[in-house]
């Protein structure tokens, strides 16, 4: 896996202060992407060892309120495992803190069965507070939404959805 950048101190990407992970590729390929860079898989560095230790340093600190996944798209097959070693650890070694995702996929295609659906995507969900899932569709752009640029868009909360077996948007 490979990564375009890792941004500290972020809040343009959910809740409070965070740190926010670029990933490298994309198939999805919208129009109007804001980083079509990172739709190429090889875009960036490579994700180490050295990487997650300096993620994990970082969001221990007390001002972060969690991490985000974004890109590129972090839920691509070939992203699958890096992503769920990372949150792994992070949901071990500092359960405290919430993470939000961002995928071009929809939340109902990733569910068992779903055409999204790849030997880690389950185990990720159950790591995920929320997830802002749809693809970007440049004609519903909207600078006026909370943490998404399109109107098709949503700000799904994981946890309850998982539970209750149907989509559970956040109001925010």
């Amino acid at each position: 896996m490979n990564y375009g950048n890792i941004k500290k101190n972020d809040i343009a990407n959910g809740l409070g202060v965070r740190i926010s992970l670029f990933v490298s590729g994309c198939t999805n390929k919208c129009k109007g992407c804001f980083q079509p860079e990172t739709w190429d898989p090889a875009y960036g560095e490579e994700f180490t060892q050295e990487t997650e230790e300096e993620i994990l340093a970082e969001l221990g600190k007390p001002w972060y309120q969690g991490i985000t996944l974004l890109g590129g798209e972090p839920l691509e097959p070939y992203n699958q495992e890096g992503i769920a070693r990372l949150l792994r650890r992070i949901k071990k070694e500092l359960p405290a803190k919430d993470v939000w995702l961002y995928t071009g996929n929809l939340f109902e295609d990733m569910l068992p069965g779903g055409f999204r659906c790849y030997s880690h995507t389950q185990e990720l969900l159950s790591y995920l507070d929320v997830l802002v899932d749809g693809r970007f569709v440049e004609e519903k752009k909207n600078i006026r939404l909370k943490f998404r640029g399109s109107e098709n868009q949503r700000v799904i909360d994981v946890k309850k959805s998982l539970t209750e077996g149907s989509v559970c948007l956040l109001d925010l």
